[in-house]
């Protein structure tokens, strides 16, 4: 094997798996991606995309996986590069706006389990659209691993149909495997929490002075302005000072933005999830996508719990007080409301509504709406056993 068909060969193995791994990763968490195009349709301008999120998430990431199985068994080679090719331009400009214009902070290329930001996806996206133009110019030498036409169509149905079955499992029940802060296991309050000593946010202000005589201007930081002494010369005058500049990022909890709170702004954050028993959390972040059979459910196993085992039930969501007080009435909900922002409620849980067991904030199991456990289940597994 000459350098170039080695060359070519360490291509298609780079591209193939790194697509295979990119669209496996978001297939994992379909939803948790729909909402980052989400966030893309609101940039450009074409929210009316929303309501076809997951399924374009589904079908987008599906595409990477098969587009990246073909690559390497070299099936449909010169529709593949094709495909490849149109779609790392798509990416690369995506990340670039993102990055340029300083409006998506991550892209989601890798979910939630290896979180980029804009310029580190751009330069991705540019290491790929090399080695995707490289290997464009010699598809022809991409051969198929067998000739045989039976041995590729079932080999080309299982690459096209397995990614689209994995995602719409994902999507129909939770993720796999969970990247997210709230994943099973994690105690809640202890995830919020900064160790006493832990490195705080480095900030820099940047000082503005001109001198009086010359009317020369100069900049300076702020350490530089203390220790120059600089402000002691009465030739030189502060004319203005920037904004607190982030230079350095400090020690960042694990769960940060999640607080909780009463129709009355009151916090019950520690309370809620700092109880040291069995509770329920139904999260149904947005209620007009709330699926109201799976709450009523819920509702059901929150009057049991409560009636016999003294468990609380609470409800968060992101709508306001008068939507919730509606909502709780048409389903004539027993459970205590309370009020989160929508980025930490569609992190708890990939399914509105979802249901979260907890004890002494440890989230024990947790649910979507598509396959809520009984009561019977949940006393005889974890009530009576309190």
């Amino acid at each position: 094997m000459d350098k170039k068909s080695t060359f070519i060969n360490i291509a298609k193995v780079l591209v193939g798996l790194l697509f295979i791994f990119s669209g496996l990763i978001k297939l994992n968490d379909p939803l948790g991606f729909s909402y980052k195009l989400e966030e893309y349709f609101e940039v450009f301008h074409i929210t009316f995309f929303n309501p076809f999120s997951v399924f374009i998430s589904v079908v987008l990431c599906a595409l990477e996986v098969i587009l990246g199985a073909f690559l390497l068994t070299g099936f449909y080679a010169k529709k593949v590069m094709w495909e490849l090719l149109l779609l790392i331009i798509f990416f690369t400009f995506l990340t670039f706006y993102s990055a340029f214009f300083d409006v998506v902070k991550t892209c989601g290329c890798f979910g939630d389990a290896i979180p980029l930001t804009p310029w580190q996806s751009f330069s991705k996206d540019l290491i790929l659209l090399v080695l995707i133009v490289f290997l464009f110019i010699k598809k022809d030498a991409l051969k198929p691993v067998t000739t045989n036409i039976s041995s590729r169509r079932i080999t080309s149905l299982i690459i096209v149909a397995l990614p689209l079955f994995f995602g719409l499992y994902t999507y129909t029940f939770l993720p796999i495997i969970d990247f997210l802060p709230y994943k099973v296991g994690t105690n809640i309050i202890d995830a919020m929490k900064i160790p006493q000593g832990a490195p705080q946010d480095v900030f820099e202000i940047t000082y503005t002075l001109k001198n009086k005589k010359s009317g020369e201007e100069k900049k300076m930081t702020d350490k530089e302005y203390l220790s120059t002494k600089i402000y002691e010369n009465p030739d030189w005058e502060l004319i203005n000072s920037s904004e607190p500049k982030l230079i350095k990022a400090g020690y960042q909890p694990k769960i940060k933005d999640l607080n909780v709170y009463d129709s009355q702004g009151v916090n019950y954050t520690q309370e809620i999830f700092g109880n040291p028993y069995y509770n329920l959390v139904a999260v149904g972040w947005k209620l007009s996508n709330t699926k109201e059979k799976a709450m009523g459910d819920i509702n059901a196993i929150a009057i049991n719990a409560v009636d016999n085992f003294n468990i609380r039930t609470v409800f968060l969501t992101a709508n306001s007080a008068q939507d919730a007080t509606n909502f709780s009435k048409k389903l004539r909900l027993m459970t205590e409301v309370f009020y989160a922002d929508a980025v930490p409620l569609k992190s708890m849980v990939r399914s509105n509504p979802g249901l979260i067991l907890l004890k002494d904030g440890v989230i024990i199991k947790k649910w979507p709406s598509s396959s809520l456990p009984t009561y019977n289940e949940l006393a005889q597994k974890y009530f009576s056993k309190q």
